[in-house]
């Protein structure tokens, strides 16, 4: 409730100091859709913040799906990265064209897409190498990290060099996948050469005028907005945390005029009050992000710095934060996610000004699908209930069925397969048991949680009836199934717990 209390109060909401309201996108004649997002972002800024999250090139939304599972909540910002590595790396190359379909079925759905690009440098083709492999030539660099020479740097900023040229091309390959963004109206949180202030990325660290980064970010843009007349991107200006001298921002922040958004990334909890107010008397009143950490905001964090407009956790530390932690930053009523209700009525107008219908989530109940392993030091069992326990299941969760292939084992046999299928719609089903006949009937209730019936037969006796209920725990990493026999000697219950493998 809170929640949707702080959205009816967001329009008489005042503007953090020097916001601009109004600001048109940095790109002349940006497409309705980008003037929109950018309007969306500016009126959050002081209010909300949004959860993100990155996933890696090769793996759609994965990141973005296990985050949700990890804490309950889905982040709304969804990032990727162009890439730089050969096919078989999560950083492959050949996952743009998925990147570019992925981002547009997120961006109907309701999260927003943010881009950046570890680019290899013009003194190589791609693919290439995150880091310089041992015994590389310093001449020819072959990968994202490392150092240019200062002579290469500057050929890369003089137009009719042979590093001028091959930059053309490598950065006319991106602009043309942006474009396929453009032209299904997919606006782009666009961050090239992030974490320009640091000294590990090729592009980064370079100062003495008239060759210095700032001008790499400028020369982009220029390609970018005036050669491919790209429309649809908002462009986020980066910088790490200035942990030395020479990472000064003023040294790297090309002004105002070519950028929407100027961000942080930040990780170890390292917030900092002097970063958030160095980049605030930058910005001039535009929004402001964290464009990459590796642990979010904590609350108190975001008390003291009100204009961090989103947030996006780097793929592969969503469990740096504790569940708890993360569930703490959800309660709070100016984080906003995906499955949140003020997210829903904030980005309407956004939603409306595009033509998008508006959100109404019904949140499916959580998929039992996937590899489950018996805990036996907390399950507890009914008379022989650890012989007809499973040790390990594999379940196909259907939506209306649910399929199990299991093994068990005991003291007596090592192995045992167990196979069963249950549908979810009241109908029995026949199979088979431990070799022997049952009848399995299940239903799910709108919360999710399954109940199935089983009458097994075993030999010329009465069946063995069975009510087992099935529910998922600590946002779906646990399977909890509470089975009741009824046997000739009675009633038993059975309490068995299933860790996702």
């Amino acid at each position: 409730m809170k929640r949707l209390l702080l959205v009816a109060a967001l329009c008489f909401a005042p503007l953090a100091w020097g916001q601009m309201e109004h600001a048109d996108p940095v790109t002349p004649d940006a497409m309705p859709e980008t003037r929109a997002l950018l309007k969306f972002l500016q009126s959050i800024s002081g209010t909300y913040t949004l959860s993100g999250q990155h996933n890696f090139p090769t793996t759609h939304d994965r990141n973005s799906q296990f985050a949700g599972r990890y804490a309950g909540q889905t982040p709304i910002i969804w990032g990727s990265d162009w890439g730089h590595a050969v096919a078989s790396s999560t950083d492959s190359i050949y996952a743009r064209p998925d990147i570019v379909q992925e981002a547009i079925r997120q961006n109907r759905m309701g999260s927003i897409v943010a881009l950046c690009w570890h680019a290899i440098p013009p003194t190589s083709d791609e693919p290439g190498t995150f880091m310089p492999l041992p015994g590389a030539d310093p001449a020819q660099l072959k990968s994202v990290q490392g150092k240019l020479l200062d002579q290469q740097f500057q050929d890369i900023l003089t137009p009719g060099t042979p590093l001028y040229n091959h930059w053309c091309q490598q950065v006319d390959v991106i602009a043309g996948y942006l474009k396929q963004l453009q032209d299904a109206h997919v606006p782009v949180l666009w961050r090239p050469y992030h974490e320009m202030n640091g000294d590990w990325f090729w592009w980064a660290y370079h100062t003495k005028e008239p060759y210095t980064t700032r001008a790499l970010y400028k020369q982009i843009f220029d390609r970018f907005v005036n050669y491919h007349h790209l429309k649809n991107l908002l462009w986020v200006w980066n910088v790490d945390r200035p942990s030395r001298p020479g990472m000064e921002y003023d040294k790297y922040f090309p002004g105002v005029q070519y950028c929407d958004v100027l961000a942080l990334d930040a990780y170890n909890g390292d917030f900092a009050q002097s970063y958030y107010d160095t980049i605030a008397g930058l910005s001039q009143g535009k929004v402001m992000a964290l464009a990459e950490v590796g642990n979010p905001p904590t609350p108190e964090v975001l008390t003291k710095q009100l204009r961090w407009s989103y947030y996006m956790i780097w793929s592969g530390f969503v469990e740096e934060t504790p569940v708890a932690e993360m569930e703490r930053l959800y309660s709070d009523p100016r984080v906003l996610t995906l499955d949140d209700p003020a997210y829903w009525t904030a980005i309407q107008p956004y939603r409306t000004a595009v033509g998008f219908p508006p959100l109404r989530f019904r949140t499916a109940p959580p998929s039992l699908t996937g590899a489950w392993v018996l805990d036996r030091d907390r399950s507890t069992f009914e008379s022989q209930g650890r012989n007809f326990s499973p040790t390990r299941m594999q379940v196909v969760d259907g939506g209306s069925s649910l399929s199990v292939t299991g093994t068990r084992g005991t003291e007596f046999d090592t192995v045992q397969p167990i196979n069963f299928t249950a549908s979810l719609d009241g109908s029995p089903v026949l199979s088979q048991i431990m070799g022997n006949g049952a009848v399995s009937t299940g239903w799910r209730s709108p919360s999710g949680v399954i109940q199935i019936d089983d009458e097994r037969h075993f030999g010329p006796g009465p069946a063995i009836t069975t009510r087992e209920t099935w529910a998922l725990s600590e946002h779906g990493q646990v399977l909890v199934i509470d089975r009741d026999t009824e046997t000739a000697q009675g009633l038993a219950h059975g309490h068995l717990i299933y860790l996702r493998e």
